[in-house]
């Protein structure tokens, strides 16, 4: 098989779990790590998947690369090969569809709880018909709107647009491939934003967010296997 082709755009936001998830599988995949000058693919056709990491960065900074991934995605699409989008990554898959990143009207970081669209077929297509909502992980100031025939999956009290699919496309706001080790280094590496926010309802403290760590990551983690799992139903040869 073809690898899976993953853009990383910044150095502690990396594939982590989904990468995990991918040995455990036996699929082959490329980091791409543009944070340190490296150039997205020009052509996808070959590879089996294309992956959209996290980032601080916004779809509208003047970044060299940021038109040059929003063609990938674009070619990507047109060709059938699956795209997913984490936090950033969704901003993009969004932006790439002709939707628009804007300001979320607060900051939404730490644990908090997403409900799946129970009433859209498609949404239990992705989640199953036994899960109606779960704790994502959250990390992000900005928000996408859904693309023209994409469906929403998935909504915070925070956030209405956590997630959506157009055909087997995902992406996400939320973040769902976060490890233990990954919450401690962004909770580190951005305790000063953590102290800005304090009591801003969205915003959870890194004592808060690192309570019952590993409970929540194996829970999180379970999640992302049915994502996951569907997913790569589609990855090219």
């Amino acid at each position: 098989m073809k690898p899976v082709a993953i853009l990383r755009f910044f150095p502690l936001e990396g594939p982590g779990y989904f990468a995990t998830f991918l040995d455990q599988h036996h699929i082959p995949w490329q980091l791409i790590c543009l944070d340190k000058g490296m150039l997205p693919p020009n052509n996808p056709r070959g590879y089996s998947g294309l992956v959209l990491m996290g980032g601080p960065m916004s779809v509208h900074d003047d970044l060299p690369w940021i038109n040059l991934v929003l063609s990938l995605i674009r070619q990507t699409v047109a060709i059938d090969i699956p795209v997913l989008g984490h936090c950033l990554g969704g901003q993009l898959l969004s932006t790439a569809l002709g939707g628009i990143v804007t300001s979320n009207p607060v900051k939404e970081i730490g644990w908090g709880q997403v409900h799946i669209e129970e009433s859209t077929p498609i949404a239990q297509d992705w989640f199953g018909s036994d899960l109606s909502e779960f704790d994502a992980f959250h990390w992000h100031g900005e928000t996408f709107s859904i693309p023209a025939n994409a469906v929403r999956l998935l909504s915070s009290p925070y956030c209405p647009n956590q997630a959506f699919a157009l055909g087997i496309h995902l992406g996400m706001q939320c973040h769902i491939e976060m490890t233990a080790a990954m919450v401690k280094a962004w909770c580190e590496a951005n305790i000063d934003e953590l102290l800005r926010n304090h009591g801003n309802p969205a915003v959870s403290s890194s004592e808060e967010i690192q309570t019952n760590l590993e409970e929540r990551i194996t829970a999180l983690q379970s999640v992302a296997d049915r994502l996951y799992k569907k997913w790569i139903t589609a990855l090219k040869n």
